[in-house]
């Protein structure tokens, strides 16, 4: 980078930084806040899934679902060891949260953030079930992988390394997810209450891809942490799942 550049600049046409020494201090606030949010959001949806196991129909289900916990806590570790060379304490910081604590079903939060952590909204809310569990990794599956896309080009060159060494894995968590989904449209019981469930989780996945116009993305994006607009990202989102969903018969 040019010592006469200014790092906004730099960072617009493209630049990186690879080291915590070389970020300044409002960039460095956006990017913990990201990676935070990251975190929070695999620790808690490990969480959550974790519970779900022993309700799987069959041994490869409940394979599929162990898989999905132990890599979700283990992509958190990996974006966790990023934040400690910025300081973060890493063996304090996956206990410090009661990560699978949910609200109320009926509760209606939007995209705010909830109690002391970070993780998306939707991550407050509580599986209900096999296929509940399935129906919210598909459609959440889906969006981690159109928002880890867009991490990815992350400007600081440590965390989009990671970002898409994580990317294939959460590729697979959603097609795990499909597949078990493909079965659960087979059964007609089993349909109705998937029908019910898309219902229920759709807008609140749709709510963590944040607010149309959002300022903090403005930010984000002078700084080249963010490229695509929240609502560009959402369209994607949709048209994906509502082609899966249409395909079975559940939108």
């Amino acid at each position: 980078m040019s010592d006469t550049m200014p790092i906004e600049d730099y960072l617009a046409q493209g630049g990186v930084l690879s080291s915590p020494a070389n970020v300044p201090p409002r960039y460095r606030g956006e990017l913990l806040r990201l990676m935070a949010s990251f975190v929070d959001s695999e620790l808690a949806g490990s969480a959550g899934f974790a519970d779900t196991i022993n309700d799987a129909p069959g041994i490869q289900e409940r394979i599929s679902a162990a898989r999905i916990v132990l890599e979700k806590a283990d992509h958190a570790g990996k974006v966790l060891r990023v934040m400690e060379t910025f300081g973060a304490d890493g063996g304090r910081y996956a206990v410090h949260h009661p990560w699978a604590v949910r609200l109320a079903r009926e509760a209606d939060i939007g995209a705010a953030r909830q109690g002391g952590d970070m993780r998306l909204s939707v991550f407050h809310y509580p599986l209900q079930g096999w296929v509940d569990a399935v129906v919210m990794n598909v459609l959440m599956g889906r969006a981690s992988v159109v928002q880890l896309k867009e991490l990815s080009r992350v400007s600081y060159q440590p965390l989009a390394e990671v970002f898409r060494a994580i990317l294939p894995r959460e590729t697979r968590h959603a097609e795990l997810g499909l597949a078990g989904l493909v079965q659960i449209a087979d059964d007609a019981e089993a349909r109705t209450e998937a029908k019910a469930s898309v219902a229920y989780w759709y807008p609140r996945v749709a709510a963590s891809f944040g607010h149309s116009g959002s300022a903090r993305f403005e930010t984000q994006s002078r700084f080249g942490l963010r490229h695509t607009q929240n609502e560009t990202l959402l369209a994607e989102w949709q048209a994906e799942v509502d082609a899966q969903l249409s395909a079975l018969g559940l939108n």
